[in-house]
């Protein structure tokens, strides 16, 4: 079941892809093309932002699944650690002392506080420390990273400082380039790969902490695997692109139906459908009509992620009825 869910989802991306990149307030016919820099268009605006959607939505894809598989809980997303706000909070500080002016410099700042994030909670939850600890100190860091964001915003230098960082938390790929890309995809890719390298171990986790001891898991190496994996995908994610929501909440949910469950088997199917999921929604945002411009990825993912936690909660909750 999963080879074939694997070969529908890259069928789907190979559909979706080129259709993206002729989809938009402009259409491209590429049959007869006759929009003045129709290439420019496709090549140096579209390409950069599919391929960005296709690397950032595979990166919070398999987070989100290994999230829930180290937590099993099916309501983790990878916010939940603390990383994305700390990335948020590094990127906001940007704006705020002015670097963000420098193309670089923003997405340093993201990642160094993706990074601080990271060791935060490394720091705290220790080698041995358990899912509960470890859970409970991701929220506290996402708490704090939450508070010192909104005190950066509400103490902006400038009026334009606060518009600027209120733009960027809302999360987009519009403007990005291959700069963007060449950040995103190397960071996501490590990342990736050292979280499909925990699936073993997740696996055991399923049969609880005590049982996957005893079957060799080493709770503290994958703990760890989880802190870097996370914080290289959902860092690199945000450092580009602001916060994109519910993409690692939804997709793996999505998918679990359709596999044996194991997580070490959701995440091929979650990242692939991460990234069909991110590059269709930010195709619909650049086609929708809209006055003021495009509406933010971030604020349609959040429209569409809010009713489907919702749908899981009363789901859940008529499960313990």
């Amino acid at each position: 079941m999963n080879r074939r869910l694997i070969l529908i989802l890259v069928a789907a991306l190979v559909v979706a892809v080129p259709l993206s990149l002729l989809a938009g307030q402009v259409w491209i016919d590429p049959i007869a093309p006759t929009t003045r820099n129709a290439a420019l268009i496709l090549f140096e605006l579209r390409l950069p932002r599919a391929a960005l959607a296709l690397v950032i939505g595979a990166g919070l894809g398999v987070s989100g699944a290994a999230m829930q598989g180290y937590l099993r809980n099916p309501l983790a997303d990878p916010g939940l650690f603390g990383i994305a706000p700390g990335a948020a909070l590094g990127a906001v500080l940007s704006f705020w002392t002015g670097y963000a002016a420098s193309v670089w410099l923003l997405p340093v700042f993201a990642l160094v506080g993706a990074g601080g994030a990271m060791a935060l909670l490394a720091l705290i939850a220790g080698r041995e420390g358990g899912v509960a600890l470890f859970t409970m100190a991701g929220l506290m860091i996402a708490s704090l990273a939450g508070a010192l964001t909104s005190l950066a915003i509400s103490l902006s230098p400038t009026p334009f400082a606060m518009s600027e960082i209120v733009t960027w938390l809302m999360g987009a790929l519009a403007d990005r380039s291959w700069r963007e890309v060449g950040i995103a995809a190397p960071l996501t890719l490590a990342g990736v790969g050292v979280l499909m390298s925990a699936g073993r171990g997740l696996d055991a986790l399923t049969l609880g902490e005590s049982a996957a001891r005893s079957l060799g898991l080493e709770p503290g190496r994958l703990q760890a695997r989880m802190i870097v994996g996370v914080g290289l995908a959902v860092g690199a994610a945000v450092a580009v692109s602001g916060v994109i929501g519910f993409v690692g909440l939804m997709v793996p949910h999505l998918v679990r139906p359709l596999t044996d469950r194991r997580p070490s088997s959701l995440m091929v199917p979650s990242a692939l459908a991460g990234a069909l999921l991110l590059l269709v929604a930010d195709c619909l945002c650049r086609m929708l009509p809209l006055s003021g411009g495009e509406l933010r990825l971030g604020i349609a993912l959040s429209l569409l992620g809010a009713p489907f936690f919702l749908k899981l909660l009363l789901d859940m909750r008529r499960g313990l009825a």
